[in-house]
């Protein structure tokens, strides 16, 4: 996922990135305990690399 969001530091740019993470995480277990057929959890995928672009 790309995002235009602007931060002062590298610091924030990466705290950003772990909450989205975060979210997404929370978001993929919510949709598992709705209905776990359509939505399984996949314990063996990593997490993305989150990547901080200096502009």
């Amino acid at each position: 996922m790309e995002d235009d969001e602007r931060f002062e530091t590298e610091e924030e740019a990466e705290e950003y990135g772990l909450v989205m993470l975060s979210n997404c995480n929370t978001g993929a277990e919510v949709l598992h305990m709705s209905n776990p057929g359509d939505y399984p959890l996949d314990d063996d995928d990593a997490d993305p690399d989150i990547v901080v672009v200096e502009v």
